[in-house]
């Protein structure tokens, strides 16, 4: 492993990654003595990571990049019961093979993103401790290190109690904090990253492993993922921007960070892409229409990193082809579309309506009367208008609404 690099937690901070955290850089470096093992967690439910995990995913890399190693932690115990942070009822209860088949796609993706082996990267699952425990014994040995009191202090607790909080999900953060003094034992882990909704449990773990083992472990935590208008980021009309590639395409995820807000350009460039921090500042300072190249090389870079090169390069090529002359149209999200269907006239509401450019076919045909729907780059304006095969150019169908949602029709042979 190389040496570790020691302004790894001014880069991380210059990046962005730091909200707050319980120690300062030389303790957190002391402690360690030697390279840091810090851990993120995720809770496997769903089969695939989103925008909104990307932040303490890309920390994990540039944890890694500097010497340091990364422990990514998969919750296959601790989603047994769900997390109560940020959600106004009671999860969702998974099955356990819903749970196993959640993980195995996770695990998929980190493997892209950090390199896992000895002396390198962890991955763990921390059902493999969790779910051999009695209850009777977790409770001895864990449950004496937490005051109900304090635990009521919590943000989280104090919302849910108004809506209901369930005896299972205040079990939660002993799970999170047991995984810290586990993590611990086993790695030598002294720090716990994650998002700032998650500062209470991470003190929770801190606590706990300072008073079972005497060790000075340490939490840090990232700024949740939001515009700069305070909503949450990562989600468009489509719903949530999956790293997976059969949920969002690698066009449309290039195309979500290429048209995020002007304001929101800078910061990021400094969480989703590894261009040096020089590089961002310049592109970060760019103004006006020349902040448009800010934006597609952020999109080129944070589509490079989780879905490779050549991905990124094709999804840049469908771009230009779109809005910027040249390109390829072949690499825009398309869909085969039949003759017979042609052949009966296809509502360009009910295409629109398909291919998630509009929500019903009500609203296609609204969208059609407002002026906002181009075929071809003709401007259809009858809400019952159709598609016929004889209309086809070059055997396709280019659907635009408005200036960001297109799809093509390929007509079959």
């Amino acid at each position: 492993m190389s040496q570790p690099n020691p302004t790894l937690w001014s880069l991380l901070r210059s990046r962005g990654f730091f909200q707050q955290c319980t120690g300062e850089e030389g303790e957190i470096e002391a402690a360690a003595k030697g390279p840091v093992t810090a851990y993120t967690g995720f809770d496997p439910t769903a089969s695939s990571f989103h925008v909104g995990h990307l932040i303490p995913l890309m920390a994990m890399m540039h944890v890694q990049a500097a010497g340091h190693r990364p422990i990514l932690l998969l919750g296959g115990g601790t989603a047994m019961i769900g997390d109560p942070t940020g959600k106004n009822e009671m999860r969702q209860m998974l099955s356990r093979e819903q749970l196993e088949a959640n993980t195995q796609g996770l695990r998929k993706q980190a493997e892209r993103l950090l390199r896992f082996g000895p002396g390198q990267a962890e991955m763990v699952n921390n059902a493999d401790w969790l779910m051999n425990w009695g209850y009777i014994d977790f409770l001895r040995e864990i449950g004496p290190h937490f005051s109900v009191n304090r635990m009521l202090t919590f943000e989280t607790f104090r919302t849910r109690m108004e809506t209901g909080l369930s005896f299972i999900e205040f079990n939660y953060p002993l799970l999170q904090a047991f995984d810290f003094l586990e993590l611990h034992k086993r790695f030598g882990c002294t720090v716990q990253m994650g998002g700032d909704d998650q500062w209470a449990n991470i003190l929770s773990g801190v606590d706990l492993v300072r008073r079972k083992t005497g060790g000075h472990v340490f939490g840090w935590t990232f700024p949740l993922l939001t515009t700069a208008s305070g909503a949450k980021m990562g989600k468009t009309e489509k719903g949530a921007v999956w790293l997976d590639p059969e949920r969002t395409s690698p066009y449309d995820y290039y195309q979500f960070w290429v048209n995020v807000d002007d304001a929101d350009t800078a910061k990021c460039l400094g969480f989703f892409t590894q261009l040096p921090m020089e590089e961002v500042a310049q592109l970060s300072g760019l103004e006006g229409e020349q902040l448009r190249r800010a934006k597609q090389v952020l999109a080129f870079e944070a589509t490079k990193i989780i879905h490779g090169e050549e991905e990124a390069k094709r999804a840049e090529a469908g771009a230009r082809a779109l809005f910027g002359g040249g390109g390829d149209l072949s690499q825009v999200p398309s869909a085969p579309v039949s003759r017979a269907r042609l052949a009966e006239g296809y509502p360009v509401a009910e295409a629109l309506a398909e291919h998630g450019m509009a929500k019903t076919n009500s609203e296609g045909r609204r969208l059609m009367e407002q002026g906002g729907v181009t075929v071809n780059d003709q401007k259809v304006t009858d809400p019952f208008a159709k598609l016929n095969v004889e209309d086809a150019q070059d055997g396709a169908f280019l659907l635009k609404v408005g200036k960001k949602k297109f799809h093509r029709l390929l007509v079959e042979p």
